[in-house]
């Protein structure tokens, strides 16, 4: 029903209009966090101006269950389906994306366990998981290691008790979990994962990231000197799910996504309360200039776009997902190349748009916008950080090859020396 009074629009909350909830049920589900979220929140700039390890904002997440969000019920968790998912992970980024990027290796181990059927491990892990453990990663390796080259970090032994050696990086958010995964080549030359505490004796896991954005992700070093691993925590690499690497991308979108939102609420915040303006601009105040309120109004349109897109590819993976859970091999794996063109060709549009998104609000608010305490420059900091994973001119090339030559995407990326 329209405002009867012209002069006295209708008034609405800022944080309507992002679109339809994923399902009937997401508000009541997304109600259990929104508090630890919105703490989150508060302390997002003080913690980046300050490089505050949010090690207390991620055990106050961790209390709520969130990790256990995709876990089954009987397993204590909450059982979202990947469009929740990813629309929590969407609220957690606009949060901090600090955090969301923290337990991107938590989620895909849970997405492995998903895959995995009722065996020993998977049940095992969903119960710890379900009861509010989380599990980091620490899989690549640095220098100059040629692509095909075997791991440098070896499980050795035999029995019960294995031992792992190595050194890691990018170890992204195992500085706040209780277990890693460890990336390694066993005495017959495969590669296999082995699941290792984080306090065990040997463990180091070191903040040493010294990238300008994404600074509180803890992505650093991690160095595995002699460590104890139960034998029965050992899994081949080649086990993870079919699809890891279009989940992996989304992740990242909805972490960019969720920035989008940040810097959209920032601005329209500040430009709210500016009082100061120019002789030659268009309003007795920022928040009546409409060339101002133009700017605001494009961001907020990047962001909700960016947004859509991520909601439309969780959708797919959800399918891609249910026909790997079907066990029709061939209707799944056409179902992850589709997804993972789906990802891609999101990719190409999601990080453009919050990017400009992010520059545009030093447009809306003049030199003040970049003090260091307003927290403004984070944003394209964070962004610009996060699309730097997995580079997307090389995804544009597969998006045009697929258009053009019908080619599959190529699912394994590796990095490292020719």
């Amino acid at each position: 029903m329209l405002n009867s009074k012209v002069d006295e629009p209708l008034a609405l909350p800022a944080n309507l209009a992002w679109g339809t909830e994923p399902t009937a049920r997401y508000e009541a589900l997304a109600e259990n966090f929104r508090p630890v979220l919105a703490k989150i929140r508060e302390g997002a700039i003080e913690r980046d101006l300050n490089r505050g390890l949010p090690v207390d904002a991620i055990a106050e997440l961790k209390a709520t269950g969130f990790g256990a969000l995709r876990v089954p019920t009987d397993y204590f968790g909450f059982n979202a389906s990947l469009p929740e998912f990813f629309a929590l992970l969407i609220e957690l980024g606009e949060a901090d994306s600090n955090i969301a990027q923290a337990l991107r290796g938590h989620f895909a181990f849970v997405e492995d366990l998903l895959n995995f059927g009722p065996t020993p491990f998977a049940e095992r892990w969903l119960t710890k998981v379900g009861n509010k453990q989380t599990v980091g990663n620490a899989m690549a390796e640095i220098g100059p290691k040629a692509m095909q080259q075997s791991l440098a970090t070896r499980l050795t032994g035999t029995g019960d008790v294995l031992r792992v050696d190595g050194s890691k990086y990018y170890t992204t958010g195992s500085l706040y979990a209780d277990w890693v995964e460890v990336s390694a080549d066993n005495d017959d030359g495969e590669p296999v994962i082995a699941m290792v505490a984080r306090h065990e004796e040997g463990v180091e896991i070191i903040d040493d990231w010294d990238g300008f954005g994404q600074t509180l992700t803890a992505s650093g070093s991690a160095h595995f000197t002699n460590v104890r691993v139960d034998a029965m925590e050992v899994r081949p690499l080649s086990s993870r799910f079919g699809y890891a690497t279009a989940f992996f991308q989304l992740y990242h979108l909805a972490t960019i996504a969720g920035v989008g939102r940040a810097v959209t609420g920032d601005t329209a915040r500040l430009v709210a309360a500016r009082t100061r303006v120019y002789s030659h601009g268009a309003g007795s105040r920022s928040s009546n200039d409409p060339q101002i309120l133009q700017l605001v109004g494009q961001m907020r349109g990047a962001a909700y776009a960016a947004g859509a897109t991520v909601m439309q590819v969780a959708r797919s993976l959800q399918r891609a997902a249910d026909l790997a859970a079907s066990g029709d091999q061939e209707a799944a794996e056409r179902a992850f190349s589709i997804v993972e063109l789906e990802t891609a060709q999101a990719q190409t549009v999601v990080i453009d748009l919050v990017l400009d998104a992010a520059t545009k609000a030093f447009d809306t608010l003049g030199a003040s916008s970049t003090k260091k305490d307003v927290g403004l420059d984070r944003h394209w900091r964070n962004v610009r950080t996060i699309a730097c994973h997995n580079p997307r001119v090389y995804k544009q090339r597969i998006i045009g090859d697929y258009a053009v030559n019908g080619t599959a995407p190529p699912f394994q990326w590796v990095v490292g020396a020719v």
